[in-house]
């Protein structure tokens, strides 16, 4: 009875391993969750008071589609301070969630036959949600020892006539890597000699870049292809809101307003509140951000300290985001204390949770293996016991020392 679409794509990998562990702990199991990619601070309270007052003068009721006035003033004012672009009311987007930004965007853009070149390792629902919207994902591997940073040749290679998207997204979801403002423009290079093929830049977690290196809008470090380009933000990983389910985009009025089209026959609009809890968020005190990154940056390094104790693990320090992307290559055939051979990722991922108490993501979710994805999301003292268990349980194993597995693909 269900539709080949909805056949074709499966829960989201991290929220499966979340529930997972949810369930385990209301089993009475202190676990340690690693896999949820957000935020454990509170969202500012000059924010959470701003949606209160909204909701109490009456802004309780539909918006535009593609988001209040006042709401995509804020998002232009926020790209404009934080980025240096300038843009219209008619070229930004609103919508419930980074997701479904991307969602619209292919949504109103892909057909059958249509290409997306995705670089890997890539956040869990990229690929899916092009197949749900039609298009055909076309994987690109980046390399561990080259930071897994995209590669301008392997770009040329993958694109045809077919290719309609290119999607970048710095700093990446799961490797933490932050592409350089060179790279960019490379990337832009290649980019520029195929008419058809636009580029979308995830940069939702742009605030989130580490040891004082700068960061980069795509748009800026390549503003020829301003036409073709799509940048994708939201107020969910800068300001923890994630739960409030408020994403936006910027381009060009036409992409815009096909993507205003299919917002207004899917979702509508976004929550009422939650846009003026957004508007708040983008013109308000923004000093919680660099207090914050200084934290995240603490947590990297304390989870790196404990994690390089590891003989099984190979881990490299992220520039950006919140995440550590660990190979754990030298654990595939290795044996448990139970007795069991781990056979990939995944089953590393489950021997910790099993075993360590401790919730992860495997590579495989993120099409690149073997790895597991660690959130450092979370107060020092978690973090501290949950790399300690890691490396106690992964220091348990016994057996062979996988070492060609490293970097293979899924």
């Amino acid at each position: 009875m269900l539709g080949r679409r909805v056949l074709g794509i499966k829960l989201s990998p991290t929220i499966a391993m979340s529930e997972r562990a949810a369930r385990m702990r209301e089993a009475g199991k202190d676990v340690i969750s690693m896999a949820v990619g957000e935020l454990d601070f509170d969202t500012p309270a000059h924010v959470v008071e701003s949606a209160d007052a909204a909701a109490k003068r009456g802004f309780t009721r539909y918006t535009a589609p593609d988001g209040a006035p006042f709401v995509k003033d804020a998002v232009r004012e926020k790209f404009l301070r934080d980025n240096d672009l300038s843009f219209g009311r008619e070229e930004i987007h609103v919508a419930s969630g980074c997701k479904q930004v991307i969602h619209n965007a292919f949504a109103a853009t892909l057909d059958p036959g249509d290409e997306v070149v995705i670089f890997t390792p890539s956040w869990v629902s990229y690929i899916d949600i092009v197949e749900f919207c039609g298009g055909t994902p076309v994987v690109v591997e980046t390399r561990p020892e080259e930071g897994f940073l995209p590669d301008p040749a392997g770009l040329e290679a993958a694109l045809t006539p077919r290719t309609k998207w290119v999607l970048l997204n710095s700093p990446n979801n799961p490797t933490g890597a932050v592409y350089p403002a060179a790279l960019l423009a490379r990337l832009a290079d290649v980019v520029a000699a195929h008419p058809r093929a636009m580029v979308m830049s995830d940069e939702i977690y742009e605030h989130l870049v580490f040891d004082r290196a700068p960061r980069q809008s795509f748009m800026v470090a390549a503003p020829a292809l301003r036409p073709r380009t799509l940048i994708v933000n939201g107020v969910s990983k800068t300001y923890a809101m994630t739960g409030w389910r408020v994403g936006f985009a910027a381009g060009p009025r036409w992409l815009i307003d096909a993507m205003a089209c299919v917002q207004s026959q899917t979702a509508g609009s976004s929550n009422s509140p939650a846009q003026a809890a957004a508007a708040t968020a983008l013109t308000g005190d923004q000093s919680e951000i660099p207090r914050w990154r200084q934290v995240l940056e603490r947590r990297r390094d304390l989870a790196m300290e404990i994690l390089r104790r590891c003989g099984r693990l190979d881990v490299r320090a992220p520039g950006g985001a919140f995440y550590i992307y660990a190979d754990v290559s030298r654990c595939i055939g290795a044996i448990t204390p139970g007795g069991a051979t781990l056979a990939d990722d995944d089953a590393v991922a489950e021997y910790l949770l099993d075993a360590a108490h401790v919730a992860t993501v495997a590579g495989s979710a993120f099409a690149f293996s073997p790895f597991v994805r660690l959130s450092f999301a979370l107060d020092e003292g978690r973090i501290a016991a949950a790399c300690e268990r890691i490396v106690a349980a992964l220091d348990a194993l016994t057996g062979p020392d996988a070492r060609d597995n490293r970097g293979a693909s899924s």
